[in-house]
């Protein structure tokens, strides 16, 4: 199954994504109040109750990400195997929030303030229920599903210092979408093939077996230090391919579109637009 959540002219709802439609959950008598809720509620059995639901068309709903409000969103770096690089110890972990990204379809907004916005293709893994101080071998007990991510980086600003979180974090400089994949239909993530476009041009291809940290791993040593809970992301890394890796650099600029495709999981599309809001220039 797919869960999405969305907004129509009635508001936010969250549902079953059934073709060209969407089944929607949020309407069934009882029903939570957002897909996170929902998840919390029924995991592992993410059925709905028997009866009939009311179905709403793909294309008169705006998508959102998948989980719009996760309590936490872990990011790594670093995270697959390079001709000529050893492998970390451990990964480089930073955090976005829940406003650094749009949903499928949704604009990225590109910063008034840089012209270093990068693209990167990544897999996010939506946990299902409450993990703390699990092992590898009970870790994927805890996962929900499978998105597709674009983890949209701000260069200069994530540059700024050692620490990533203002390059990682600009308003809607990623995407996250366009649906969650339950892990039934994926019973091994590893197996998953990973492609990044940019206007039809094919810039990352990777398989999931080549991440230096797999996903029971990573869900067993972020659950070591921080309790993992319905809703949370965690988004397993990007390989090389994304612009700033590639000589020269390749930024974004209104009217690219950026495509991150996952074999099994779909394709999530955003089109670049140049951020609008008023900013103050601290460069100055």
């Amino acid at each position: 199954m797919k869960f999405a959540s969305f907004v129509d002219s009635s508001g936010p709802g969250y549902g079953i994504v059934d073709g060209d439609s969407i089944l929607r959950l949020d309407t069934a008598a009882g029903a939570p109040p957002d897909l996170r809720t929902y998840i919390g509620d029924r995991f592992p059995d993410l059925n709905p109750s028997e009866g009939a639901l009311k179905a709403t068309l793909l294309s008169d709903v705006s998508l959102l990400s998948p989980i719009p409000n996760p309590g936490k969103i872990f990011c790594i770096a670093t995270n697959f195997h390079e001709e000529g690089k050893a492998a970390p110890q451990y990964p480089l972990l930073f955090m976005r929030h829940a406003e650094a990204q749009t949903g499928d379809r949704g604009a990225i907004l590109k910063p008034g303030v840089s012209d270093k916005l990068d693209f990167e293709g990544e897999l996010a893994v939506i946990i299902g229920r409450r993990a703390h101080r699990v092992t590898p071998a009970d870790a994927m007990a805890h996962v929900a599903g499978y998105a597709c991510f674009n983890e949209g980086s701000v260069r200069d600003w994530q540059k700024h210092s050692s620490q990533f979180t203002p390059g990682k974090n600009f308003y809607r400089s990623g995407a996250f979408g366009p649906w969650m994949v339950c892990t039934r239909e994926i019973p091994d993530p590893a197996r998953l093939r990973l492609e990044s476009r940019v206007n039809g041009v094919v810039k990352q291809q990777i398989t999931m077996d080549q991440m230096i940290f797999d996903v029971p791993w990573l869900v067993s040593y972020i659950s070591t230090f921080a309790p993992l809970d319905p809703g949370d992301v965690i988004v397993t890394g990007t390989p090389s391919g994304f612009g700033a890796s590639r000589n020269p650099p390749e930024f974004l600029f209104p009217g690219d579109m950026v495509e991150i495709d996952i074999q099994g999981i779909g394709t999530l599309r955003n089109i670049v637009v140049a951020e609008t809001s008023s900013h103050i220039d601290i460069s100055q």
